[in-house]
């Protein structure tokens, strides 16, 4: 199989609901996420048109679409969703590796944030 490109997405930040305790899920925090989404980018690469190539734009309203649209006790689960999503409505992306930090997660710790890697393939 050939080598697939990739495009990235670093450091979306949204504001949502998300975590297994009720202060966090009434309350609210930040989360953080990037996208790699693997895809065939030779035909963008010689055209230079938006058409031949993944329109990030749309893949970043989609990510907000889903951080902020329900609530996830996991951001296991959150991950996993994002990454189905993408492969659902984006024909080209073959693979995607999703990452979702939430900083400063209520742990008997200090850590700047938690993240979890989450690998979806069409």
């Amino acid at each position: 199989m050939k080598k697939l490109d990739i495009i990235k997405l670093h450091n979306a930040v949204f504001y949502a609901y998300h975590g297994a305790l009720s202060d966090e899920q009434n309350l609210g925090g930040k989360f953080e996420v990037d996208v790699e989404l693997h895809c065939d980018l030779s035909k963008a690469k010689t055209s230079d048109h938006l058409a031949e190539t993944v329109n990030y734009e749309k893949v970043y309203a989609l990510m907000k679409k889903i951080v902020t649209g329900r609530k996830y006790y996991l951001i296991e689960a959150l991950a996993h969703s994002i990454g189905l999503g993408i492969i659902k409505n984006f024909d080209s992306v073959q693979k995607t590796i999703i990452r979702v930090r939430k900083p400063g997660a209520p742990i008997h710790g200090v850590v700047d944030s938690i993240e979890v890697e989450i690998e979806t393939e069409r």
